[in-house]
């Protein structure tokens, strides 16, 4: 996806604070756009969400004093860039949080190492449990459903509950064998869902995309029974699904065995 639209100056100043990661000698792996952005319900006033993931030297493993797991940098301008190192990285995909391949999933890279993206989803096809990863998003939703379904709410926040709740029906109607793409609209289009509900959501992120503040608003109906229903279908999913010890211990030998030849790959 081309950057058109975006603010020049936010561009060049993101990959001015990428060249000052790289500066201090840490290999960038790549670094994309997330947010509202890459999810596919951008406002005209959407903030810059730049993520990356980074990977440290083998000098900087060999210290007594160990350095933070996360590189962040102050918003500045709606300009908000951050990332993670590969460790960190790697831990939570392996608990099933679907940040890092949602990253490694956006349309919109600002930079990236050759061959990394490749080698990455590579092995997150392998240890990234489609299971683990609707817990996730189960997680999500909840945190976001609205609290009472006839008041009004910020309209703009409903939306982040409408994205998990769409991205776990793309699941179950996948029968939960893989991940859902990172843009919604992707995940709408390929369900099967009430056409009201799918009417609204449109129209809600049309709104978005033409209106720089949304304002407040008592959500359609359609909506609210959506999450309703999507709430008590999911919540308790958790608990359906089979451990497998030997398959997570696996899944963490080859995650360590990953981590290990990154460190110690040759600085491209």
């Amino acid at each position: 996806m081309s950057m058109e639209g975006f603010a020049p100056k936010a561009v060049a100043e993101i990959r001015l604070r990428l060249a000052a990661v790289k500066a201090e000698g840490v290999r960038i792996g790549f670094a994309i756009e997330s947010g509202s952005r890459a999810w596919g319900f951008p406002s005209p006033d959407s903030d810059y969400d730049c993520r990356f993931v980074y990977v440290r030297s083998q000098r900087d493993h060999l210290t007594l004093f160990s350095h933070r797991d996360v590189i962040e940098f102050p918003i500045v301008d709606d300009i908000d860039t951050g990332g993670w190192d590969l460790r960190k990285a790697l831990l939570l995909a392996l608990k099933g949080n679907a940040v890092l391949v949602e990253w490694l999933k956006s349309p919109i890279v600002y930079e990236e190492e050759a061959g990394f993206r490749d080698r990455l989803g590579a092995l997150l096809e392998v240890i990234m449990v489609p299971e683990k990863v609707a817990q996730h998003y189960i997680g999500l939703m909840k945190q976001h459903q609205p609290e009472n379904a006839g008041a009004p709410l910020r309209l703009k926040k409903l939306l982040y509950a409408i994205r998990p709740a769409t991205a776990l029906e793309w699941m179950r109607q996948t029968n939960f064998a893989k991940l859902p793409p990172m843009n919604m609209l992707e995940c709408l289009a390929a369900i099967d869902i009430a056409d009201d509900v799918r009417a609204s959501i449109l129209q809600l992120v049309s709104v978005k995309k033409e209106t720089r503040e949304m304002g407040e608003g008592v959500p359609p109906s359609s909506l609210t029974e959506f999450l309703s229903a999507s709430l008590v279908r999911y919540s308790d999913l958790s608990g359906s699904f089979s451990k497998d010890q030997v398959r997570d211990k696996n899944m963490q030998e080859l995650a360590d065995r990953f981590y290990l030849d990154e460190v110690c790959r040759i600085r491209p």
